[in-house]
């Protein structure tokens, strides 16, 4: 029998909250529709890529006073892209609605990601099999992929197996890329006319799929809060041994949400953020120079340690780092196929054959890098043929450059100090914890709230849960069109439609308020020590939501 921690066993007894109007049942509810959508970008492209499915209107839910019959439905669930804390509850939101609403209904879950419903592997969710997940981390309970949606042999197979299954609706859980995938099979099943719904669940610890009918993804909220008792456990360290510099890069590569928010939890002496960086057109020499005169600093008032964070994507954001890193894109695909390039022996000859392809500033940027980052610029590329940025180990080239800096102020008698750093990469420890009270909540309705959508015979929606600062009673539920978000981006050289991704606001409330306090935070130790995620205890300890959500929706409520 398989055995569970103390903690394990609590949490799956938790029930999560739900918005007044589900809680009152699923066959209860009445559906309101809003305005016709249009996509944020692109609308004539988008909406001629999706001609049965795009311009629908924004829906909420209210409770009704009479209650409503439910046929019997099969419904299959896709976990899609990397974990996020809460995942488990959004199918166990999906789950108790389905049987809610009719015990007859079946919920299958594909395994390990869209490949489960292209190949036909699943498993049929039973109570017993549910109710060992409750509340818990992780995506084991049938296991995520990155398998793309988007080809007619995957949609046909997909059809297959949903016929097979007598499947009417797909719930697909996933970030921007995975809900882009869901768009496109909901357009593909109306176009074929083959009746089946496909409903999307905001996921991702980035925080990056959001906007005004989706206040926050699932999963950053559980995620920045570990991410923050890691570093705050840092700065304790650094302020007890008074001699390191942590560097610590943070998740985050296509927006800086999840290092903005982790630095205000925490209250670090340096914040890089990766929009700002590109804003400004800060090059990689005035990243250095900003950080080593706060060394400095620090250093003439005896202060030998420190604490910076570090967006996991920021070397993509620096103006000639993006440039170069483009056109090293650009000539992989040709490098790969290249017997000099391949048959080298040396990885100093593939460096130069590099240089060598690369336009002349670029080369000259690369030329630049210590040997460690070059080779990791040479890894591997990720789905969309792109540097895995990931990999590329930020921090310690910013050590190493800091370093280099530093010894040329000491020999100028300019530096008096002692540097030694310490690198961290915070990645996979956030994204499997067991979820906060809020990730609890807000994935159990999602879930519960997918399957609402359904019932309204709705597809080619994501699941929207809002008014997030409130207790959950008095959240609103309802759905937001999956063309509404999207726009055109190149991909593989080609323009493809995607779901926009979410950056960094540098005039919201969130930036704007840790840009008021860096200068204070820098030289003085202001570090803030959240601690581990609380279940329990004073509501205003284990139910408090992230700093980016209070500020975000304080200014709305401000400009209404």
């Amino acid at each position: 029998m398989k055995k569970l921690s103390p903690l394990q066993i609590e949490r799956l007894k938790y029930q999560p909250k739900l918005p007044s109007s589900l809680a009152k049942g699923i066959n209860s509810l009445e559906l309101v529709e809003g305005d016709a959508t249009q996509s944020v970008r692109d609308q004539e492209q988008i909406k001629a890529l999706f001609k049965n499915t795009y311009g629908k209107p924004v829906v909420t839910f209210n409770s009704a006073s009479a209650a409503n019959t439910s046929g019997v439905r099969n419904v299959g669930v896709i976990l899609s892209g990397g974990q996020a804390p809460g995942g488990h509850n959004v199918i166990a939101g999906l789950y108790d609605a389905l049987k809610q609403a009719n015990p007859a209904n079946k919920l299958y879950g594909f395994l390990g990601g869209p490949s489960g419903i292209i190949d036909g592997k699943y498993v049929e969710f039973t109570d017993e099999f549910i109710d060992a997940y409750r509340n818990t981390g992780g995506f084991d309970i049938i296991g995520s992929g990155r398998t793309k949606l988007e080809t007619e042999e995957q949609f046909q197979k997909s059809l297959a197996v949903c016929k097979k299954l007598n499947i009417s609706a797909v719930v697909i859980i996933g970030g921007d890329d995975s809900n882009t995938n869901a768009a496109l099979l909901a357009e593909w099943f109306v176009k074929n006319d083959a009746g089946i719904q496909v409903i999307g669940c905001p996921k991702t610890i980035d925080g990056d799929l959001k906007n005004e009918q989706i206040e926050i993804s699932f999963g950053f909220d559980t995620a920045t809060k570990t991410y923050a008792e890691l570093i705050g456990n840092i700065q304790r360290d650094a302020n007890s041994a008074k001699k390191y510099w942590h560097f610590i890069k943070i998740m985050g590569r296509s927006a800086s949400h999840v290092a903005l928010e982790a630095a205000l939890q925490t209250q670090p002496n340096i914040t890089l953020i990766s929009e700002e960086v590109e804003e400004k057109k800060m090059s990689l020499e005035s990243i250095i120079n900003y950080m080593t005169d706060i060394i400095v600093k620090r250093a003439d008032m005896g202060k030998n340690f420190g604490i910076a964070i570090i967006p996991e994507g920021l070397i993509e954001f620096i103006p000639e780092m993006k440039s170069m890193i483009a056109n090293l894109n650009d000539i992989m695909a040709t490098l790969e196929n290249d017997p000099d390039f391949v048959n080298a022996t040396t990885i100093r000859e593939k460096f130069d054959i590099v240089e060598n392809r690369l336009d002349p500033d670029n080369a000259k940027v690369y030329n630049s890098l210590p040997a460690l980052i070059k080779g990791q610029l040479l890894a591997d590329r990720d789905p969309h043929g792109n540097v895995q940025v990931s990999k590329i180990e930020t921090e310690k080239l910013l050590i190493e450059m800091i370093t280099t800096r530093l010894d040329e102020l000491k020999s100028q008698g300019e530096y008096i100090g002692k540097f030694s750093a310490q690198s961290h990469f915070f990645g996979y420890e956030g994204r499997c914890a067991f979820p906060s009270n809020f990730d609890a909540d807000y994935c159990y309705s999602l879930g519960f709230n997918a399957f609402a959508l359904i019932n309204f015979g709705l597809t080619g929606y994501l699941s929207s849960i809002r008014n997030l600062t409130k207790p959950a009673s008095q959240w609103v539920a309802g759905g937001v069109p999956l063309t509404m978000m999207m726009n055109m981006e190149k991909r593989h050289g080609e323009f493809k439609p995607v779901i926009q991704k979410a950056l960094v606001k540098l005039d919201g409330p969130v930036f704007k308020a840790l840009e008021e306090c860096r200068e204070d935070w820098a030289l003085n130790d202001r570090y803030l020590f959240p601690g581990a995620v609380q279940y329990f205890g004073p509501c205003e300890v284990c139910d408090i939501t992230t700093c980016t959500l209070q500020l975000e929706r304080a200014k709305e409520l401000a400009s209404v």
